[in-house]
């Protein structure tokens, strides 16, 4: 049987697009009132984020894990051993330390009297004939150890203007005071990634005017993205108000928010260009954009909000306010793209090409079935010639890209890799001068002995004192103390190696698991490691444990969306199996920069560290949502061209064709936001920036020009075969709608 043509499917222009086009062509012909309403909503919001934002801070807890359980019964035995401790760092390369007694004493008094300080302890001895384990041997380094009732990141600037007041007296006498662990995050340069944004910007400004030739072409995206970002951390700020976010939400919201919002933009203004070249009406184009690419739009939005929304999986809160925080701004780049940007485009009309730096060039016109000479055209055919040449190709280049990923070691990155200019990374390189690299994170030993009879409590001190002698990689074990109401044994523990090693680690385990339980063993005590350290090596168990529940949630719910949209098994299979690899090499590549050293100092990195915990988790979603941009934007003009045609082959050509310019452009411009925050002096943003630069590049050129078209040509029509009673079962999703022949200009 003949493929049916293209008139089959005809059919008048109002029985088409539905409330979506409705939706287009008012916001198009009342173009005055959605412009106002947005700048009204940006105004508005912006006002009341600057009344009555909330701040963004790192302080969470992990209720269930024995390090909180741990802290808790700190808190409430020994509270002065108990709370947040942060170290004030004091060196004097001119003379030691008790020379400035007196000023050292004023400034631990002067710290205890602050708000929020539960105990400071002074570094200096009680006397000559005792030692202080916070005095290095030259007397020339010390540090108070302060501890706060609170996470110290959680308070303000008026608070930390305190503590520099209450350490004066010594900067005065000429001694430097560096402040470490999470007061040192406090006292860190607040973090402004207008640069990174600005580069991003003009980057996209270049590749959209070199893409499409048209200056009012290539501002329109960008300035929907703009506005529809900074709505959508207006409405975070508020948010934050009521809730804690990670001081990285902002960053990371901005990052996905100005990557998604350009191309949703640049998909629905590429459409309807083409319509308004052909001769159609901008209003009735604007409407036909948004009923088809539009719908492709609110799919891939979707879907991106649902793999962020998969990180609550986890159980996790600090880890699902991440993603919750980056779909802020996807849902608003989403209601901006089918909102303002028709709106733009009705105030434009037929001027979208009148000032031009190139001829302009939309996605071309080619009618499914008909013959093209286009170069995507011909590309295509070449895939269908050597598909597996081409599929063995993409598989090689990604499977190089991956190797580092088998050497993956998670864990969290230490101040010694920020920044010298930070007060923080200064302290670090102070207190491991002094003291050793292990002290800058130093782990609280506990043990219950609420259940031990008096009698008893004196054998359990010495077994665990005994267990706790010459403990493989630790520096140093201090000897048990009792609290005052003798509920508790207290020590510290110091590792030989720093905070984000992996000899830090494994002491933590063998610590945990092994040393503190022989100690107690034959007794009801119950043992604990506490700390900030160990509270991020709990994190770390958390994480690698949840890890693949997460990934299978994710990939799961994005197999069933692209079944329901696309009607086709195998399509989703590939999907999701395609999405997989190209994670798999932003993965290996962040593993090679950063855990392997490979070009980690040129971006501002000291030395080699490790993967932080969470990153493979949020790079998972993000890039899984992301992907599926390209996927559905790519399949959806596929599946088009296969309805028309029922040609396999012809349809991936066309489909190829249509949205090969318009991905490659897209993914230029989002290589290039994720790319600029390479630039941040936060670790973290460094590394979220790289993998997703990475991934969105091998995603729309290894995987989308390589391997989908040759999978789906060895396919063929077994690519969109679907059991009836599943189709049945399915609800049925038109992702970009019939296409309507574009109406001719009187």
């Amino acid at each position: 049987m003949a493929p049916p043509s293209s008139s089959t499917y005809a059919a008048p222009e109002k029985s088409r697009g539905g409330r979506l086009r409705r939706l287009g062509e008012w916001c198009a012909r009342h173009f005055v009132v959605v412009i106002i309403a947005w700048v009204v909503a940006l105004g508005g919001l912006h006002a009341l984020q600057s009344a009555f934002g909330g701040t963004y801070s790192d302080d969470f807890n992990l209720p269930g894990t024995q390090s909180n359980t741990g802290a808790e019964l700190l808190k409430a035995h020994d509270p002065a051993a108990g709370g947040t401790g942060a170290q004030v760092v004091l060196h004097d390369a001119q003379k030691p330390l008790p020379d400035v007694r007196s000023q050292v004493d004023q400034v631990v008094g002067n710290l205890q009297k602050l708000p929020h300080v539960l105990s400071a302890q002074n570094p200096l001895p009680s006397s000559s004939s005792s030692t202080s384990t916070a005095l290095s041997k030259d007397g020339a380094t010390g540090y108070i150890t302060v501890r706060f009732d609170v996470n110290p990141t959680s308070l303000d600037d008026a608070y930390l203007h305190q503590v520099d007041t209450a350490v004066k007296p010594l900067r005065s006498a000429g001694v430097d005071v560096e402040y470490g662990g999470p007061l040192g995050e406090l006292a860190r340069p607040e973090t402004k990634d207008l640069t990174s944004e600005a580069i991003g910007f003009a980057v996209a400004v270049v590749v959209l005017l070199i893409g499409f030739g048209s200056v009012i072409a290539a501002g329109v995206p960008l300035l929907t993205a703009l506005i529809s970002v900074i709505v959508g951390l207006s409405i975070l700020s508020l948010v934050a108000a009521a809730t804690t976010f990670a001081s990285v939400s902002p960053t990371l919201a901005t990052m996905i928010g100005l990557g998604v919002g350009i191309d949703y933009a640049l998909f629905l203004i590429t459409r309807h260009r083409q319509t308004v070249m052909d001769g159609g009406d901008p209003v009735r184009a604007a409407g036909r954009a948004v009923a088809t690419s539009g719908r492709a739009v609110l799919v891939s939005g979707c879907t991106v909000i649902v793999a962020l929304a998969g990180l609550y999986v986890s159980r996790v809160s600090f880890i699902g306010k991440l993603g919750a925080a980056a779909a802020v701004t996807v849902v608003t780049a989403v209601i901006g793209a089918v909102t303002l940007v028709p709106a733009l485009l009705g105030l434009i009309g037929r001027r979208v090409d009148r000032y031009r730096v190139r001829p302009p060039v939309a996605e071309g016109g080619a009618v499914p079935g008909t013959p093209s000479q286009g170069g995507w055209h011909r590309y295509a055919q070449r895939v269908e010639r050597r598909p597996w040449w081409f599929l063995l190709t993409g598989l090689v280049v990604v499977g190089v890209l991956a190797i580092p990923l088998f050497s993956i070691r998670l864990g969290h990155i230490d101040d010694g890799a920020d920044p010298t200019d930070f007060t923080d990374r200064r302290a670090f390189d102070l207190i491991s001068t002094g003291f050793g690299p292990g002290a800058n994170g130093p782990f609280t030993l506990v043990v219950d002995q609420r259940a031990v009879p008096g009698a008893d409590r004196s054998a359990l001190a010495s077994s665990l004192q005994k267990a706790l002698t010459d403990v493989p990689g630790a520096a140093s074990v201090s000897p048990l103390r009792a609290t005052d109401d003798g509920a508790l044994l207290i020590g510290n523990a110091v590792s030989k190696q720093a905070p984000q090693d992996a000899g830090t680690t494994t002491l933590f385990n063998h610590l945990k698991d092994d040393v503190l339980p022989k100690g107690v063993a034959g007794t009801d005590a119950s043992t604990y490691v506490t700390g900030t350290t160990a509270a991020q090596e709990d994190f770390l168990d958390i994480i690698v444990s949840r890890l693949p529940l997460i990934i299978a949630v994710v990939v799961g719910l994005a197999f069933v969306i692209i079944l329901v949209v696309f009607r086709g098994v195998l399509v989703a299979l590939k999907a999701a199996a395609l999405n997989l690899l190209s994670i798999a090499a932003s993965y290996g590549v962040v593993v090679a920069v950063f855990q392997w050293g490979w070009g980690g100092p040129s971006l501002g990195v000291s030395g080699k560290v490790p993967i932080e915990s969470y990153v493979p988790m949020m790079m998972f979603a993000i890039v899984f949502g992301l992907s599926m941009d390209y996927e559905v934007f790519l399949i959806a003009r596929v599946h088009e061209a296969w309805l028309r045609t029922r040609d396999s082959k012809g349809a991936v050509a066309h489909g190829l064709e249509i949205t090969a310019r318009v991905i490659t452009c897209a993914a230029l411009i989002m290589v290039s936001v994720f790319a600029a925050f390479i630039l941040s002096d936060t670790i973290v943003v460094k590394m979220l920036g790289l993998g997703l630069a990475v991934s969105v590049l091998v995603d729309a050129t290894i995987v989308r020009l390589l391997l989908v078209p040759a999978v789906m040509t060895l396919l063929g029509r077994s690519a969109w075969w679907i059991p009836r009673w599943l189709d049945r079962v399915l609800p049925h999703i038109d992702t970009e709608g019939e296409p309507v022949p574009p109406t001719p200009a009187p």
